[in-house]
């Protein structure tokens, strides 16, 4: 009979394997970055507003009240964000310490009787966890694979990788994310949590998904892309309040690491968004305490309290302080050089050989992860439990099935516990709380801790860049706090002070390797601060970060910048690079032969135009009655194939509307020229013109985007890098150096009073001459007419 049924589950397993494709090319509804004919897997986004027509007319009709509502959607939409990021970040912790509670609870069971039992049953629940994880990632979702933070970050830097926002990457990493974390991986769920937030803001800006019929009329209200980066702004901010339940920290984390555009306004709403994450998962918390979470224990919600440690330090503990700084700055830059190179050995040999493969590579992870956690704390021998103190509340050893400090692992005493089985055999959290653990001096030898950071260093180094959920947060704590503990043993045997604590010194090696790594300052202080308890260590942990990050960026780049550039993802950084100071506009554009349309263009050539390449904008010039060129304005490649799948825009005449005495004719609402988050939107081969439609024109005056940023020819490569960056834009025109003024406008001419007549203030924009030949355009990497450097990104 148990023969049978084994036989049954062998053949089960064969079936499913055989249905998962075996390279990527087999794979049904790829949902990963789309790559397009020149080789591109990231599209940028129009975060300008094109002040068409279409725009200006609904502009009109809208009075004071859609304007209050519009204000006011946009404050419930942040309150959704926060009430759901905060519920996925419940659920996800529930699970992953209810799993990780029942695995633990049954291994302990099962090593009573026996060892290599209990190991074995540890190994398949690890491995059946993990498999779970990179299935639904492989199979289901790809573009949920990894933290999610550098793609997140992309698109508030104005870049768009299809896919990363859809309904069923949410999913995928809400499920991946409990998979991996619960089955052991040295990973977080933290950065998974922001790309989760972030998902979760995008998919109510838009109202839901249309592909699996949940959509909400009543939320679509901001249909442009720069509404919906303010929407995953505040879906980051709460990624990380819900994560830490720092909701500070993640204001601060929205501010200075991933969106690069900020406003007092959208302050406002992040901070709401931030308050409303931290008041869920405290609820939570407290229906968790009356016993109604199942294996939930202290864990799970990021909270390690060491208000009760070290209350003040001296002159003297500064110098091994700013040693824990360095060794976090050299640590941290270490381990984003060998996770550069074990991804980009992974993308250029590993994972092209297939889908199995990645599902083969992560569950060999596992096993080796699982054996190493098992087997390490065997080899270690246990130590008598110190004398017991009413006053800290701390029981040695804990009881089977509980685990906090002082764990009972293959001890002969039952007053005995493994230092080593403390850190190893306990979820991140619980071990991440007794490193910091005040008042247990000498709980740890150092030869345990320095075991434990060898081989978790390594443990992080390999599983980073697995094809499942990954976050770097906890296991950056893991490995900072274990060396940082180590460093405080050192003071404590050195200055033979009994005010130092170990779990102090274990909080600034954590601070200082996530500032290694991450070069993350203000934010992480501030997440530090919160999820401590102490404000009394601000100015340690600021030491720290600043000079970890000193020495960190004398190496290379932080972690999610050089993700990103293994990922193809072209960021613009905060600063432009020094050599721009020495080039101008003109320069950047090269030789380039611009493409430009007419004002009233024959559909033909604009089918020929798009089919012959793949920029996504198009200066549109007119001739003045003088003969002159003029650039009227800019028209999208999106907002062209809109014109031409709708048909109604053909006209007969070549020439313009207006000029015939005609209104110019708009038959079409502005959600139509939007691009939806999630397809592609239109593609030329969908359309089908008739030799009759081939002949016909368009005005594109009607549809373009009058006022265009321009430049002059000679204006500094840092002054337009500087400009293009910090207002968002995908497309800035280059022309000559205009040859009049016809007026100047100063702080006060922006500067008018409720009162006054808006009809009775005119603000004239200069006019722009010069030949076809001379008009240049700079752009985003990867879009139209040549990237702003090449060497740039």
């Amino acid at each position: 009979m148990l023969s049978d049924h084994f036989q049954n589950g062998v053949e089960t397993a064969k079936l499913m394997w055989s249905r998962i494709p075996a390279t990527e090319e087999e794979e049904v509804g790829e949902v990963g970055p789309s790559r397009k004919g020149n080789g591109s897997t990231v599209e940028s986004l129009d975060y300008e507003v094109v002040e068409n027509f279409a725009y200006r007319e609904e502009q009109a009709k809208r009075g004071k009240l859609y304007m209050g509502y519009a204000v006011l959607v946009k404050w419930f939409l942040a309150l959704l964000i926060g009430i759901g990021t905060g519920l996925a970040a419940v659920f996800i912790n529930l699970s992953v310490e209810n799993f990780a509670g029942w695995k633990f609870s049954l291994t302990f069971q099962i090593i009573q009787k026996s060892y290599f039992a209990g190991f074995l049953v540890y190994i398949l629940i690890n491995l059946v966890l993990v498999l779970s994880s990179v299935y639904i990632i492989t199979c289901f979702a790809p573009a949920a694979s990894g933290s999610g933070i550098p793609e997140i970050k992309g698109y508030l830097n104005g870049i768009d990788t299809h896919g990363i926002l859809l309904f069923r990457t949410l999913i995928g990493k809400i499920f991946g994310s409990i998979g991996s974390v619960g089955g052991g991986l040295a990973l977080g769920k933290e950065g998974p949590l922001v790309h989760i937030g972030a998902c979760i803001a995008s998919l109510l800006g838009q109202g839901g998904t249309t592909k699996y019929h949940l959509q909400s009329r009543w939320l679509q209200v901001f249909s442009s892309e720069r509404d919906r980066r303010d929407l995953v702004t505040c879906g980051c901010a709460a990624g990380v309040a819900a994560a830490f339940r720092a909701p500070v920290g993640g204001v601060l984390f929205a501010l200075e690491e991933v969106t690069s555009w900020w406003r007092s306004q959208l302050m406002w709403r992040v901070f709401f968004t931030s308050a409303i994450v931290a008041v869920v998962v405290r609820t939570a918390m407290g229906w968790c305490k009356d016993g109604n979470c199942g294996h939930f224990g202290a864990g799970g919600f990021i909270i390690w309290d060491i208000s009760g440690g070290q209350e003040d330090y001296s002159f003297e503990e500064l110098l091994p302080m700013a040693v824990i700084g360095v060794i976090g700055g050299l640590l941290g830059a270490l381990f984003n050089q060998l996770t550069l190179y074990m991804t980009h050995w992974r993308r250029s040999y590993l994972h092209k050989k297939g889908i199995r493969v990645k599902i083969i590579e992560a569950c060999l992870i596992s096993v080796i992860t699982s054996a190493i956690s098992f087997g390490l704390p065997l080899f270690r021998r246990c130590t008598p439990c110190p004398e017991a103190d009413a006053n800290s509340g701390i029981e040695c050893p804990q009881a089977p099935g509980m685990f906090g400090n002082y764990v009972n692992f293959y001890c002969q005493n039952n007053k005995e516990y493994n230092d080593l089985a403390t850190i190893f055999f306990n979820t991140q959290d619980d071990a991440i709380r007794n490193l910091f653990s005040a008042k247990t001096a000498h709980e740890f030898s150092a030869q345990s801790l320095l075991t434990f950071l060898v081989m978790f260093y390594t443990l992080a180094v390999v599983t980073f860049g697995t094809a499942v959920p990954a976050g770097q947060f906890v296991p950056g704590i893991m490995i900072g706090s274990t060396y940082g503990r180590l460093v405080g043993m050192f003071v404590v045997s050195f200055y033979k002070k009994l005010n130092i604590e170990e779990g102090t010194y274990a909080l600034l090696g954590a601070a200082s390797f996530l500032g290694g790594s991450m070069r993350m300052t203000v934010s992480l202080c501030v997440i530090m601060v919160e999820i401590t308890n102490n404000l009394k260590l601000l100015p340690l942990i600021m030491l720290v970060l600043l000079i970890s990050k000193a020495v960190g960026d004398a190496f290379n780049e932080g972690l999610y910048e050089e993700q990103a550039g293994l990922r193809a993802i072209p960021l613009l950084e905060s600063r432009p690079k020094y050599q721009m100071r020495y080039m101008t506009a003109k320069e950047a554009c090269g030789n380039q032969n611009v493409v430009y349309f007419p004002r009233v263009v024959k559909v033909a050539d604009i089918v020929s135009i798009l089919r012959s390449n793949d920029h996504n904008g198009f200066p549109v010039v007119d001739h003045a009655r003088s003969g002159e060129t003029l650039v009227i304005g800019l028209i999208l490649r999106s907002h062209l194939l809109v014109l031409l799948q709708s048909k109604v825009d053909f006209q007969h005449s070549p020439l313009p509307c207006d000029s015939r005495g005609d209104l110019l004719p708009i038959r079409h609402n502005l959600s139509e020229f939007v691009k939806p988050v999630s397809s592609k939107g239109i593609s030329l081969h969908d359309i089908h013109f008739t030799p009759d439609d081939l002949e016909m024109y368009i005005d594109l005056a009607p549809f373009l985007n009058p006022s265009p940023y321009v430049v002059p020819e000679d204006m500094s490569l840092t002054k337009v890098y500087n400009l293009f960056r910090q207002l968002g834009l995908r497309h800035l025109l280059v022309v000559p150096r205009p040859a009049r003024v016809i007026g100047m406008i100063t702080r006060k001419d922006l500067i008018l009073e409720d009162n006054d007549d808006p009809t009775a203030v005119e603000l004239q924009s200069t006019s722009v001459r010069g030949t076809q030949s001379n008009h240049r355009v700079i752009t985003r990497k990867g879009d139209a007419q040549q990237p702003l450097l090449d060497g740039l990104l």
